[in-house]
């Protein structure tokens, strides 16, 4: 079991910066992939960005190539998304999640809204 906690999100004016953190507690931390996702009203949830075990590779959304990274800390059970150059359409509620062959697990979200 891993229980995922999101924090860091909030209202930005668009051009500015977010960090998100997601806190993981449980075990095997390090065996997971981790990965953020995002939902915006009406629409479904979508992958941002995924991060393997060990941070050997990342994947990223078109969407946001350039201006969100990801990056994690095995030692410390945490996952980042650094956020940057924030436009109105990345409004949504973010979701940290953890994965392997077969279990995925998901935090609660954290709001991000963009707007002036």
């Amino acid at each position: 079991q891993v229980q995922l906690v999101e924090s860091g999100g909030g209202l930005v004016q668009p051009g500015g910066s977010l960090r998100l953190s997601c806190a993981a507690s449980g075990s095997s931390f390090s065996s997971y992939a981790m990965g953020w996702y995002r939902q915006a009203p009406g629409k479904q949830r979508e992958l941002v960005a995924t991060v393997t075990s060990y941070a050997s590779r990342r994947n990223y959304a078109d969407s946001v190539k350039g201006r969100f990274t990801i990056s994690r800390d095995n030692a410390k059970s945490m996952v980042y998304l650094q956020m940057n150059s924030l436009l109105p359409e990345d409004t949504a509620v973010y979701y940290c999640n953890a994965n392997r062959r077969y279990d995925s697990y998901w935090g609660q979200g954290t709001q991000v809204t963009i707007s002036s």
